[in-house]
């Protein structure tokens, strides 16, 4: 049947037959124009990926493609958000100069989730039903991630986070990837560190009860630490935001720890550090990579040196990727890129490799290229994405020295 909705059809007059003849083919060829008018409309709501406006791929290949981005750029955690953002906007500024992606120019679109739950799931939903991205980068936490992920997943579109390493992330389902390392291993790293350079054989938790990545950490550090032939002394758990601590820290205090496990994101750890050390606890603290923010140090001052944090980068790394992507974000930005950065940055790349390779931009196909990546370098190393969706990679920890970070270690797979 033809289509009339939008479009009027004149009233035509039967005042002879010669007259009515020549309507009638008036109205034949009218309504002939108006089947070529919907079948253009209806062609430019197909395209593959931005252009047309379409999740998946289509007969159009023109016009920008569009990827999606959701992320905490306001909240207790914004540096994160707009640490991320920052370095996958420089990638797409390098990969539009270079030509794009198939000869098409790449366009971001960014939303905001304030790092509540409730809004990482309405950004992935509004990314792709309303901005039709062909693929969605985020979160960078945990809980966020896993929030945001079913979303994609139902809707068949690829979600790659950058760093959310909590392993039930990419356990949504397949079309969940991520470029950072996983907990488990992250927990092992910092077990393996406190063990063999910090030499300590008795250490405490301490955790944020309300986090999925700081408490799932604290289990992996717990277990490995243990294999390890060490002892947890006593688990302590806080709520973020709430750092009413007194008690916690009085029970490290008198448990003779001579290390202390600090998972905690550092919009709350730079305040624990600083009280901790008001409190007379002198034994060094060991974060994650929730620790990785420019305004750690701000927060705790003084209190941060001779504290460590596992990390997936060091910027001082003698490595081509390094120096090229460090140089680059510094003169973009006019500040030293971060961990959070760094994996933004290669979330990018890898999806860019991916939309390459893929046939076409339809979820599916761009799914398959992404499962498929294998020996990829970037910034964080070189890594292949296992069966699992998961990267498999080193890790660092980087310690404080008069307010900077410095590389102290690298650790490799085990």
């Amino acid at each position: 049947m033809i289509p009339t909705a939008g479009y009027r059809i004149p009233h035509f007059p039967q005042e002879n037959p010669v007259n009515l003849n020549t309507w009638r083919g008036l109205r034949v060829a009218f309504l002939a124009l108006a089947l070529i008018a919907f079948a253009a409309c209806d062609k430019g709501k197909k395209g593959d990926g931005g252009g047309g406006g379409s999740t998946g791929g289509g007969a159009s290949a023109t016009g920008p493609i569009k990827i999606g981005h959701f992320a905490s750029m306001t909240g207790p955690q914004a540096t994160f958000g707009i640490s991320t953002d920052q370095a996958i906007r420089l990638a797409i500024k390098e990969r539009n100069a270079k030509g794009g992606v198939k000869g098409r120019k790449i366009e971001l679109v960014t939303i905001d989730d304030a790092g509540k739950q409730s809004e990482a799931a309405t950004a992935v939903t509004r990314l792709i039903n309303d901005d039709h991205v062909v693929a969605v980068l985020g979160e960078v936490a945990s809980s966020l991630s896993l929030a945001g992920g079913p979303i994609a997943q139902k809707a068949k579109i690829p979600m790659i986070s950058p760093s959310s390493t909590n392993p039930d992330v990419t356990d949504i389902g397949d079309y969940v990837f991520r470029v950072c390392f996983l907990d488990d291993f992250q927990g092992w790293v910092d077990a393996k560190f406190a063990k063999d350079n910090l030499k300590a054989t008795k250490a405490a938790i301490l955790y944020d009860q309300a986090q999925a990545y700081s408490s799932g950490l604290a289990d992996y550090f717990d277990k490995a630490f243990k294999d390890l032939g060490g002892t947890i002394v006593t688990k302590q758990a806080y709520t973020g935001g709430n750092l009413e601590i007194s008690s916690q820290l009085q029970s490290i205090k008198g448990s003779g720890a001579e290390v202390v496990f600090l998972p905690g994101y550092y919009s709350d750890a730079g305040t624990i550090i600083r009280k901790a050390r008001e409190a007379g606890i002198t034994a060094p603290f060991l974060g994650g990579d929730g620790w990785d923010s420019e305004e750690l140090p701000k927060i705790a001052g003084d209190a941060i040196n001779g504290n460590y944090f596992s990390n997936h980068y060091a910027p001082e790394e003698d490595r081509p990727e390094v120096k090229n992507f460090v140089e680059n974000f510094k003169k973009e930005y006019g500040k030293t890129a971060d961990g959070l950065a760094a994996l933004g940055y290669d979330a990018a790349l890898v999806l860019f490799d991916a939309m390459e390779r893929a046939p076409s931009l339809s979820g599916k196909d761009l799914r398959d290229a992404l499962a498929a990546t294998k020996g990829f370098t970037g910034v964080t190393g070189t890594f292949s994405i296992d069966e699992n969706r998961n990267a498999q990679k080193s890790a660092v920890i980087i310690e404080y020295k008069g307010g900077k970070q410095t590389m102290a270690a690298r650790i490799e797979k085990k």
